[in-house]
């Protein structure tokens, strides 16, 4: 975990520590996680993956927990899940080279191309800057400007101007990668092997194709528990939604491994 993963942990602690209850709950949730552990390595992987699964969705993320849960996914040889858990753990610690490393050799595993994981090139852009705390370092600069600004109706307004207008513009540089990360199209991961594409949301549609297991998909709709999706290739499609798990909102992902 970097440095900054550590201060944010401790943060998010210690924010966590002074609510009411919160010692208790983050006690059980310490607990939970250690017990999934336990399990994984006794071999016991559906309990463990389903333990993973329940602290994710109450909110309890870390890059350390999809970093177990990929060990688990793939020791179970779920190998398109275990690679959309080093895909998320990669989101929450963009700045982890062991992710990296672990997902370029899941990839290889798999044989996808570098592209087929990155098909939202603006969502790349916005981890880049989270991994550079462009946004603190925006929010500092902003703060900068304004107080320049202020300062440039008492003191030296050439100078004071300057200033504000420098850290102003420069504060819009680093804002510019995350703004433009919200454009982009919500992904998903597809984690069964041979799942189909299907040209319709329905029970009775007869597979138009075949999805590649780990590969990152756009996803342009949803319904009645069916995910319209854009593969590689250019081909839409829709496919079951136990068949592609969600990047931005795990919690949206149908209940547990399966």
């Amino acid at each position: 975990m970097g440095l900054k993963a550590r201060a944010a942990f401790l943060l998010a602690a210690g924010l966590v520590l002074f609510a009411p209850g919160a010692p208790r709950a983050w006690a059980q949730a310490d607990l939970r996680f250690r017990e999934a552990n336990d399990l994984a390595r006794a071999g016991d992987y559906p309990k463990a993956l389903a333990l993973y699964a329940e602290l994710a969705s109450s909110g309890q993320e870390s890059a350390s927990l999809y970093w177990n849960w990929a060990q688990a996914s793939r020791a179970r040889g779920a190998s398109g899940e275990a690679l959309w858990a080093l895909l998320r753990a990669r989101e929450l610690e963009p700045g982890d080279t062991a992710l990296v490393r672990a997902i370029d050799e899941i990839r290889t595993e798999l044989r996808l191309d570098a592209a087929e994981l990155q098909p939202e090139p603006l969502a790349g852009a916005a981890r880049l800057g989270r991994r550079f705390g462009l946004g603190w370092l925006a929010a500092a600069l902003g703060l900068v400007s304004l107080l320049a600004h202020a300062a440039a109706r008492f003191g030296r307004r050439g100078r004071g101007r300057a200033v504000a207008w420098a850290c102003g513009i420069l504060a819009l540089l680093c804002a510019a990668p995350l703004a433009l990360g919200q454009l982009a199209r919500p992904t998903g991961v597809v984690v069964r092997r041979g799942a189909p594409l299907l040209p319709s949301a329905s029970p009775t549609a007869e597979s138009a194709g075949t999805l590649r297991e780990g590969e990152v998909v756009p996803i342009l709709d949803e319904s009645g528990g069916y995910l319209r999706l854009e593969d590689s290739a250019g081909a839409r499609g829709w496919a079951l939604e136990g068949d592609v798990r969600r990047l931005a909102n795990p919690a949206a992902s149908p209940e547990g491994p399966s």
